[in-house]
């Protein structure tokens, strides 16, 4: 598994609903990459994001990263979009898992 944590603020006077549009494609066309395991934000109480995509590999996460249309918006975001963001990137060193048995 390789993570993609995607960590950002979004400028005050953005474009809402084209942001929500843009950001709607690419959760579905990173979906139909090859390697896509999952993707989910989270939004803090004062505005900051946090957007985790797994992925297979860092093969198929660098692909998405090369993909023309993400590229493209990509940019758009760093123009249109942020204030600011951090992107973390890399192989977990260690997983710890717990589920309750349902009984």
């Amino acid at each position: 598994m390789f993570l993609v944590v995607f960590r950002n603020r979004k400028r005050a006077d953005i474009d809402a609903a084209a942001y929500s549009r843009d950001a709607d494609a690419m959760e579905r066309l990173a979906a139909e990459q090859p390697g896509y395991l999952s993707f989910k934000s989270y939004t803090a109480e004062d505005g900051e994001v946090i957007a985790l995509s797994e992925w297979a590999d860092e093969d198929a996460a660098l692909a998405w990263r090369r993909v023309a249309h993400h590229a493209e918006i990509q940019g758009k975001g760093r123009a249109e979009y942020y204030e600011s963001y951090t992107l973390f990137a890399g192989t977990p060193t260690r997983i710890h898992h717990f589920q309750r048995d349902e009984t």
